[in-house]
Formats: structure tokens, sequence, C-alpha cells
């Protein structure tokens, strides 16, 4: 039998890797966790909620301004294998930032399959663009961006470093300030032998597109590379591979495993200013803005 992508031997095994609504007991109870954290962070935060940045109705944003002008700017890009969930299942995180002084600008996008992972990565990028021109109408400065993003989204926010800004977009092309991937998935190989094929509908051709691990180059966006501990060994070589190669181009990259951390659980660090995924942002983007990094 020819091995499936990581040298897995079925699907079944690969859909383990991968599946991570199966990969917990009580899947319901996350759902329940991030429906109802989110709409407590609405409820404490002045927020605007689906601001469209794009011209169709799911081009839009939640965004939660910062207290004073000038602040620093975190893109959130969610998750949901590219074929399910808005931003408003993920507002959960900005309450954690916007207490550190950060505006929150987090991102919809329209699904597989209405659309292709190509055209999610041409909103999230729109979307960039938009926080951009956009920042001072909600207390924020254009020149500091920073993305993060989580499992699909953490390959979005892959593609949003990687986009060539200035070229594309005539923006500038230190755009993004530093970014945090979490249980992201830089190389989609794997995906047309899983359990998700029907939605994502990949080709050959759109792997090679809109891999991230395929288009590392040169870039002054340093970037965390973070993973649950308690996830499939698969997203662990995932992050690893993606940092191994970020770090081969002669980029400032680093890893952060969080240990005891399903594949659900990493995003509570954001819930707070003292959480670590909002430390680990400011810490970022001290370093950045104090010329350690970038």
């Amino acid at each position: 039998m020819r091995p499936l992508y990581g040298g897995f031997a079925t699907q079944e095994e690969l859909d383990r890797e991968y599946n991570a609504e199966k990969s917990v007991p009580d899947f319901g109870a996350y759902v329940k966790h991030f429906l109802d954290s989110s709409a407590a962070a609405r409820a404490m935060l002045p927020h605007r909620t689906d601001v469209r940045y794009g011209p169709t109705k799911a081009e839009s944003a939640n965004i939660f301004p910062a207290s004073a002008p000038g602040s620093p700017i975190l893109v959130f890009i969610h998750g949901g294998y590219w074929r399910s969930l808005t931003a408003h299942v993920f507002d959960m995180v900005a309450p954690g930032p916007v207490a550190a002084g950060y505006a929150v600008v987090n991102v919809t996008y329209a699904i597989c399959p209405a659309v292709t992972i190509t055209e999610i990565v041409r909103q999230v990028r729109a979307a960039i663009a938009w926080t951009h021109r956009h920042a001072a109408s909600f207390n924020g400065d254009p020149g500091r961006i920073y993305v993060a993003g989580h499992s699909a989204g953490g390959h979005l926010a892959g593609m949003a470093v990687l986009t060539e800004w200035e070229e594309e977009y005539g923006l500038p092309g230190d755009l993004i300030k530093g970014g945090i991937p979490i249980s992201g998935l830089f190389d989609l190989r794997p995906f047309p032998a899983t359990y998700l094929q029907p939605k994502l509908r990949l080709s050959a051709e759109e792997i090679e597109r809109v891999s991230p691990i395929f288009h590392v180059r040169t870039a002054s966006t340093p970037l965390v590379i973070a993973w649950g501990a308690a996830e499939s060994g698969s997203f662990r070589t995932q992050s690893l591979d993606f940092l191994s190669a970020w770090q081969a181009a002669g980029n400032a990259g680093a890893a952060l495993p969080i240990e005891g951390a399903n594949h659900f659980m990493v995003l509570d660090g954001f819930m707070a200013a003292d959480g670590l995924m909002t430390r680990t942002l400011e810490a970022m983007r001290r370093n950045v803005e104090g010329g350690v990094l970038g």
C-alpha cells in the first residue's frame, strides 16, 4: 500500500491527525465556551460588528477600537478549516489585547465550497489592506499592524505575512510588523486525502499556490509559531516544518508549544491582559518597536 502524506497508511489515520473536533471528548463544551466568551467580550467592550471591508456580505470584520489614538492593531483570523465559522465565534480573543492597549480587527471571510481557498487568501489580504487604510477610525496606527490566526487562520496569517504588499497593493512592504500563527496549517498536501476534501476541493495547483511553506522568502516580519502541546503530532510537525523553513530563509522566528493545551484551549491566552497569547503579542511588539526584531 502506498503511504499517504506524512507516512500514514489510511485516510482514517490521516483524519485522526487533523480532525480537531474529534480530538477532544466534548467538542460541544468548547463551542459553548467560545460562544459565551465572545458574547461576554462584546457586552464588555465597545465594538462595531460586521463592518464591510469588501464588496460581498461575507467580507466583514468585528472591530474593537483602542482607547487611545495611534495604538497598535491586532488583526485576528479565525479557523474552521476554511469551511465554517465567522468572527463572531472568536471575539473572545479581543479582551486581552484591548486591555493591553490594542485595537482588534477580527476578520470574517467567505467559506468553502462557495469559494476557493485562493479566494479566501485574497479576502484576508484585502481585510488587512482595509485595516491599514482605515486604522484611524478605530484609534489604530497603520504602521503598527500585527496578525494572529488560529488553525486555518494560522495558515491565512502565514499567507498574509508572505504577501508582496508593495508590489501587489502599493502599501508598505513591511505592512505586517509581526505574526503569531497558532496551530497553523502551512502545507496543504495532506488535505485531499482527508474528510475535508469534498468541501475544500483542492487541486495540486491550488495546493502549490496557497501553501505558505512553498512561498517562504526573506522577510522583515518576525513570527512566533504556536501550537498546543496536547494536539496531534501533525499540528506540531506543520508548525516546526514551517518554522524551520522560515528561519532557514534568514528570518526571525520562535516556537511556542503551549503546555497542556489542546486545539481549542490555545486561544484562552488572549482573554486577559496577562494571558499567554497577549503577553506573547506584547513581547513581540516591544521587540519590533525597540529594534530588536524585524
